[in-house]
Formats: structure tokens, C-alpha cells, sequence
């Protein structure tokens, strides 16, 4: 009976739609590796997403709502799990590849700073305010991160500089995932993407090479839009009822309601034709739910005061970690080893920071030309927002 599972996860994939990515059709990983015996490519991508520690820390990054002392307010590694579950769950009845989708939603916040889009944002100003040809987005800091930042172990206990080697399926689906373009609800895949540019092409535009990174494009939107107003319901920011009536005749009176509603609708306008579509209706309610949510949640002022804290926040860390970092590098101009990494070893600290930046630039084994606003911009950006918090207390209060 040898090698009869393996026939069996043969036989799995060769049960899917013409439509969707097969492992053994994808373009690889950047680094080649042996094949695992048991999971498939993206499986096993999936699995190094999840059991990373920057996939750990976004149960502690904001969604929406900033230092929520409600434990049923949804934190990012929610958010990031309800899009895994409602994307496989489509997968699996468009005969996709549910391997592939996990991974892709898995990951695709996993670069997020802290404080949300609110952290993103302002982390972008203080980037750019030092460097004009560098942008902070989270969708090219998530790839950084699986690409560069995450550490793993290997077999050989050998700590690996490459990230986590995804497959380049996985990896352009976590840059293409935008889900911020609100009018768009028919997504169609662009297999002839050239792989050696993607870090060039501008993701907010262009389409993931996969219909599994199109279903995740898609649904991010869905995940958020009513888990969203739940949120702002406990908080007695907006309630359910401040939806327009024929929106909520259309996508329902709930989350679930909506969730349904959506997931149904995609799913008889996408079956086997290729493309990951809603239909007319409900693309424009989901529209106008997203911009209704704009409005009234993201806008508020419960929301804005606090925005202005935690923007404070961001800036004061770039600054102080940003000098300190530059400070270390002159520190370590002949200290660059074999491996062509910077070796911070035997600097004294001049406070925790300091001590904290020669750990993490030592771990990170950044080569001596990576810029110091990039080296903070990594640093702050893999924060949780609680130690975000703390870093800034040390820093500025008395």
C-alpha cells in the first residue's frame, strides 16, 4: 500500500476546476527546495505563514478600533482569519485551490504597522519625509516581510536570510490583495505578470497572476465591511439601522446576513467562467456599505482623536529609532562579516533602544547598504501597538 496517500493528494488536485493553480504548475520559490512528502507547495507556505512570529503579533494590531478593551472587538489577525475562512470556503465550491487561497489570505496582512491604516499612513509621511523615492504600504511591506524580515529554522538549524521562500503564487497574491479600490468587483487574473517585477508593479492597479489571489482581492472587502460595523455597534459609533434601506434589502440586515448575501452572489456569477465577479447589485451595495462605513466609522471623531495620539506616536518612534539606527551604522562600517551582514556585536547601548535595534539589526543580518529610514520603517512596522505604546512611554514621558 505504499504511496497510496500520495495518489490520493495527486488525484485532490487533479480534481480541479481548468480554472485553478496547480502545485505542480507553479513558478517555484525563490531559493529551490526539496519537495515536502506529505503537504503540497502551498500547504506548506501556509503553514510557515502561520506558525511565524509576525503572523503571532497581529493578534495584537489594530483593526479598526485602537486599544480596545473589549475582548470582541476584532483585532487584525481577525480580520486576517475570517478572510482565510470565507475564501476557502469559495474556493472549495469554485474547485480552486484552497492550499493556495489559505496562503495567500494567511499572509496578506502580515506586514501591517500598528495602528491600522492609521499607522500605515503616518508611517508612510515619516518615510517619505526622509527619503522621497521610498512609500510605506502594507502590501509591499507583507511581501518585505515573507521575502526578507520573517526568520525561520531549518532542517539544519541553520537560520535562513531569505524569509520564509514562499512560492511566487503565494507571494504575488499577498502583493495584489489591495482591497482598498471600492468600485471594483469583477476581478479577472493576470497570468502573464513577470515574476522579476514584482516589486515594480503598482498592486493598487494591477490583478493577482492567480484566480485564488483574485477570490482574496475580493473577499478582504467582504470580511471587513460588516464585521466592521459590529464593531462600531459596541462602541456607539453606527449601528446596522443607519444603512440605507434598499442597501440592507439587498445584502441583509447582518454581518451574516451580508457575508451570505455576498458569498451566494459571487459564487453564481463566478462558477467556471474564470473571472471573480459579483453581479451589478451587489458590487454597488458593497460600494456604498464600504463608503457608508468611510463616513461614519473611519471618519468619526472617536476615531479621529485617537488617530492623533497614535500618529504622535508613529512619528516620535521614527525619529528616535531612525537616529539611533544611523548612529549604530557609522558604529559598524568595518564590522561587516563573511556573509556580507553587519555585525553589531560588542556595541555598548546607550539605552534600551539601543540595546533592543542592535538585537533586532543583528538578528535581521542586514547588509551594510540597506538604508537607515528602511531599517526603521521594518523595526516599527513589525511593532504591536501595545509595545509600540510602551517604546514611545520610554521614550517621551517623564
Amino acid at each position: 500500500m505504499s504511496g497510496t496517500w500520495r495518489d490520493i493528494r495527486l488525484k485532490q488536485e487533479e480534481s480541479l476546476s481548468r480554472h485553478a493553480t496547480r502545485s505542480v504548475m507553479s513558478r517555484g520559490r525563490l531559493i529551490p527546495e526539496p519537495e515536502c512528502r506529505v503537504r503540497s507547495i502551498f500547504e506548506r507556505d501556509a503553514n510557515r505563514i502561520l506558525y511565524s512570529e509576525d503572523f503571532r503579533r497581529l493578534r495584537h494590531k489594530t483593526q479598526v478600533f485602537f486599544n480596545a478593551k473589549n475582548d470582541h472587538v476584532c483585532t487584525r489577525m481577525e480580520h486576517v482569519l475570517y478572510v482565510n475562512s470565507i475564501s476557502t470556503t469559495i474556493g472549495r465550491t469554485l474547485g480552486l485551490n484552497q492550499d493556495l487561497i489559505s496562503a495567500i489570505a494567511l499572509g496578506h496582512d502580515i506586514g501591517h504597522a500598528p495602528f491600522g491604516h492609521s499607522g500605515e499612513r503616518q508611517l508612510d509621511v515619516c518615510l517619505n519625509r526622509v527619503n522621497r523615492a521610498l512609500r510605506f504600504r502594507h502590501e509591499y511591506h507583507s511581501l518585505r516581510v515573507v521575502d526578507r524580515l520573517a526568520t525561520r529554522i531549518s532542517k539544519e538549524l541553520v537560520m535562513s536570510r531569505c524569509g520564509l521562500n514562499l512560492t511566487y503564487e503565494v507571494r504575488d497574491g499577498i502583493v495584489s490583495h489591495c482591497g482598498e479600490n471600492y468600485d471594483e468587483y469583477i476581478l479577472k487574473p493576470d497570468p502573464n505578470k513577470d515574476p522579476d517585477k514584482i516589486y515594480m508593479t503598482e498592486h493598487r492597479a494591477a490583478m493577482p497572476a492567480t484566480l485564488e489571489g483574485c477570490v482574496v482581492r475580493l473577499v478582504d472587502k467582504i470580511a471587513y465591511v460588516g464585521r466592521d460595523i459590529e464593531d462600531a455597534t459596541r462602541a456607539r459609533v453606527m449601528y446596522f439601522d443607519a444603512i440605507p434601506q434598499e442597501v440592507r434589502n439587498t445584502l441583509g440586515k447582518t454581518n451574516g446576513q451580508m457575508i451570505n448575501t455576498l458569498v451566494e452572489d459571487l459564487l453564481d456569477n463566478s462558477y467556471d467562467s474564470g473571472v471573480i465577479r459579483l453581479s451589478d447589485e451587489c458590487g454597488e451595495a458593497l460600494r456604498e456599505m464600504i463608503l457608508i462605513n468611510n463616513e461614519k466609522i473611519y471618519r468619526a471623531p472617536m476615531i479621529s482623536r485617537y488617530e492623533a495620539n497614535t500618529n504622535n506616536v508613529i512619528e516620535g518612534l521614527f525619529d528616535a529609532v531612525y537616529k539611533r539606527v544611523g548612529r549604530l551604522e557609522d558604529k559598524a562600517e568595518e564590522r561587516v562579516t563573511e556573509t556580507g551582514a553587519v555585525d553589531l556585536s560588542g556595541i555598548e547601548p546607550e539605552d534600551r533602544l539601543d540595546a533592543n535595534l542592535i538585537d533586532y539589526i543583528s538578528q535581521k543580518q542586514y547588509e551594510p547598504f540597506v538604508l537607515p529610514e528602511q531599517i526603521t520603517a521594518d523595526y516599527i512596522a513589525g511593532m504591536t501597538d501595545s509595545y509600540a505604546w510602551s517604546v514611545f512611554e520610554d521614550l517621551y514621558w517623564l
